[in-house]
């Protein structure tokens, strides 16, 4: 069992919740915590949702020529399961653009 992601995915999680409690990390904890540049983090999750609505698509293809083993309810699944992690998406881009408009519109 890979536990590579589990692990940074528990340090993504312990960084979120010292941010939301006031406790930013300072960058030597960051490091130590596995903190990642947010760009290749960002990269990374778009490919994973850009990955999720080709297979769904593929699957779903599939289905309708009547190739493979894919029954109905695998291409219901995928198609939702790749419509969920777009909406996240928008919605994480919708609080990036807020907080950029926020910070561009602080007085200094």
């Amino acid at each position: 069992m890979d536990t590579k992601g589990i692990d940074q995915m528990l340090s993504e999680l312990r960084a979120a919740a010292q941010l939301a409690s006031g406790k930013a990390l300072q960058p030597k904890q960051a490091q130590e915590a596995g903190g990642a540049d947010f760009g290749q983090i960002l990269k990374g999750t778009l490919d994973q949702v850009n990955q999720a609505q080709l297979q769904a698509q593929q699957l779903a293809q599939d289905f309708s020529a009547g190739n493979g083993s894919a029954s109905l309810q695998d291409v219901m699944m995928s198609l939702q399961k790749a419509n969920i992690s777009f909406q996240q998406m928008v919605q994480v881009r919708n609080k990036l653009v807020s907080a950029y408009q926020d910070m561009m519109n602080m007085q200094v």
